[in-house]
Order: C-alpha cells, then structure tokens, then sequence
C-alpha cells in the first residue's frame, strides 16, 4: 500500500499537491472554532478560514518556489496569530508543509534559519496580540516554536536519506559497471591467450611440416632412404601439431567437460624434441645452458617454450639459414634465453601490418609474466631474440586469482 502511494505520489505531482491544499484549508474550519481564545468580547471563528485559504494558495508554489511559499504562508500564520486565535496545526498547517518542502530540496542551513525566523515572528505575534486568553501563556510560546521546528527537522532527516540512498545506488551502478568492464577485460585477455596459442602451434607445426615435405621432396631421388626417415618425421610432426591443436581447442570447452583434454601445457622438458623436429628440416640447433638450471612456474615454464619454438619457426620460414643457437643464461632470479641463427634474416624488427603476429606474440608472452624481448638484426649478420623473464611471474592470471 505504501509503494502504491509513493507512486501515485510521484506520477501525479501537481494533484498530490491540490489534494494537500484542500485538507489544510479544510482544516481551517475546526481550527478556527478549537483555537479561539479570547475570553472578553466578540470572538468569530470564520475569520481564520479565509487567511488560512490564502496560506494554501501559496502551498501550492512548494516544488518551484520554495522559498516563496514559506514567506507568504508565514505571513498567513502571523495574521492568524495576531487575530487572537491558538496556533494549532489546523491554523499553521500551510507553513509547516512549507518548511517541510523547503528542508527537502535546500541543504540544513537554509532550512534551519527559515524555520528558526519564523518560529521568532510567530511566538513575537502570538505575545503581542490581545490579551485575555482561555490557556496559559507559555502555550503561545510552545505551540508554534515546537510546530515549526518539528517539519524542518523532518525535512532534513528525509534529504539525508534520499542523498543516503542515491550514493548507494550510484555505488552500486558502479560496481556494476565495473564487475561488466572486468569481465570483458577478462574474456579479451582470455581470447588473446587462446589466439597466442593457437598461433604458436598451428605456425610452428606447419613451417615445420612445409620445411619437412620441402627437403624430402628434394632427397627423394637422390637419397630415398633419408627422404623415407624425413617423411616418418613429417607424420610425427603433423601428430604433433593435431595433439596441440586439440589441446588448444580444449581451452574452448565448458568447464567439467569431461571430453576436455588434460595434457598438460608444455615447458622447457619438451626442448630436446623441439630441437629434434626442427633437426628433421634441415636446421641444426645447439642448446647451451649457462647456470645452475632453477625451478619455473608454470607460466613462466609455457612462455620460455613458445618464445623458444617461435623465434626458431621464424628462423625456418623467414633465414636461410643452416643453424640456430639457444642459449639459457640462468641467475638468482631470472632466466634470460638467446636464440641466434647464422641466415639473412628478412623478419623486420618492428614489425609492421604485414609482418604477421610472430613477433607482436612473443613480446605478449614476455610481459604476461613481467618479463621483456628484444628482437633485431645482428652486426655480424643474422637475426636475434633475446628475452628475460622472471623465475615466479609478478603479473600474471594465476597471481591475481590468488
């Protein structure tokens, strides 16, 4: 029942606004006749319901001129105080609606020293006027003091509230806003590791494939024999790259899917084969590794790899080159990997729109675990990428998740 009135309320300003007018003039009738206090002479009740109508007049300029309506329904009150009659809630009504409305859409300074000017000019009114009142005198004093005051202090308390209320729910839409905004960033975030990976195995496994068919097509007439093992390295190869595709595919999946691949993310174990594929296409890669080799994380692990594996399938698309260098400079804290090769290289060093992702995906990589790289062209000729990355990642998926 309440709501439904706040909202009859708030569709219907204007006639909320009459329908208060007319019970406070109504109003008039049984307060002019309850407050007439004069003991010695003639005594009308009537003349109270026309200064009232007047006051209810003015009521009705609550919402546009709030300040208007407060003076001009005051004045009202002091005429009726001044004829001689006891200041009631009947008589004052207009007034104290006012300063109601007033307290609610001004801030508590204005409301207070509306409502404390008038208070004074209607207890002034009410002592001047004729004496030989019916009730004790403090009753002149109480009464208007107390009702004046009282819808002030109401007023504010409601515009504390309201301005309570609309920061909660302005909070609230912002927390929302922020809870969407964090769940795109998510699902991009997401969308840019599923598209790296996908990148890195389906680039990998087919320059590799490409370079595998190339030399055994090549070798076939002269040399069968290394042809027919360079072919049983392609179908190695090709099984490799349907293994990693699905892996990556799997990424996809809902959660408790139980079609879900679980092979686990490759690392740095897997470096032998890696070097022993790109052997099969006629690239002869030496691993050195400088250091006491240290524990990585899992991220860290995945990203040493595909750097590894990417700057090693552009040395077979991009350098004609013979052989390639991995080197892994092990420290207390960091892993810095070099990968050199002896070719011309052709990869551009800031790569541009048509240099493809190779590049852009392993600077991405670096950085997810707080990591750099650095790629160009060497004096001595050739091309290098060199990249350091931390030990534990600093900024990572699985770190903020913690």
């Amino acid at each position: 029942m309440i709501s439904n009135w706040q909202r009859l309320v708030r569709d219907h300003p204007r006639a909320f606004t009459v329908a208060v007018a007319l019970v406070m003039f109504a109003g008039s009738v049984p307060g002019g006749m309850l407050g007439r206090l004069r003991t010695t002479g003639p005594s009308v009740w009537w003349l109270a319901v026309p200064v009232t109508g007047v006051a209810a007049v003015a009521f009705l300029w609550h919402r546009s001129r709030p300040r208007v309506a407060v003076l001009l329904t005051a004045l009202c009150a002091v005429a009726v105080a001044a004829l001689g009659y006891l200041l009631t809630p009947l008589l004052i009504g207009p007034v104290m609606a006012a300063l109601y409305s007033l307290a609610v859409r001004t801030d508590r300074r204005t409301a207070r020293a509306y409502a404390f000017t008038v208070a004074v000019v209607l207890v002034g009114a009410a002592l001047i006027a004729e004496h030989g009142y019916a009730h004790p005198i403090y009753f002149k004093i109480i009464n208007p003091f107390a009702l004046v005051m009282l819808p002030a202090v109401v007023g504010s308390s409601v515009r504390l509230r309201r301005a309570y209320l609309d920061s909660l729910r302005a909070r609230a839409e912002h927390a929302e806003r922020m809870r969407e905004e964090e769940a795109r960033h998510r699902v991009t975030e997401e969308r840019m590791r599923i598209a790296r990976e996908l990148h890195d195995v389906v680039a990998h496994h087919l320059a590799l494939a490409n370079a595998q068919a190339g030399t055994a097509a090549h070798l076939a007439r002269t040399r069968p024999d290394q042809a027919q093992r360079i072919l049983a390295d392609l179908t190695g190869t090709t099984s490799s790259a349907l293994r990693e595709l699905k892996a990556t595919v799997g990424l996809l999946r809902q959660t408790g899917d139980p079609d879900a691949p679980m092979e686990p993310a490759p690392g740095l174990a897997r470096l032998p084969d890696l070097v022993a594929s790109f052997r099969s296409a006629g690239l002869t890669v030496t691993v050195v590794t400088e250091g006491d080799p240290r524990p990585l994380s899992a991220g860290v692990d995945l990203t040493a790899f595909r750097i590894v594996q990417e700057a090693l399938t552009n040395v077979t698309k991009h350098a004609a080159a013979q052989a390639a260098r991995v080197r892994l400079a092990y420290s207390r804290d960091r892993l810095t990997i070099t990968v050199t090769d002896d070719g011309d290289a052709t990869i551009p060093a800031a790569p541009g729109p048509a240099a493809g992702f190779g590049l852009i995906g392993m600077r991405e990589r670096a950085l997810s675990v707080g990591g750099l790289l650095l790629a160009g062209r060497r004096p001595e000729g050739g091309f290098e990428v060199t990249t350091e990355l931390p030990l534990r990642p600093r900024d990572t998926e699985e770190t903020r998740n913690r």
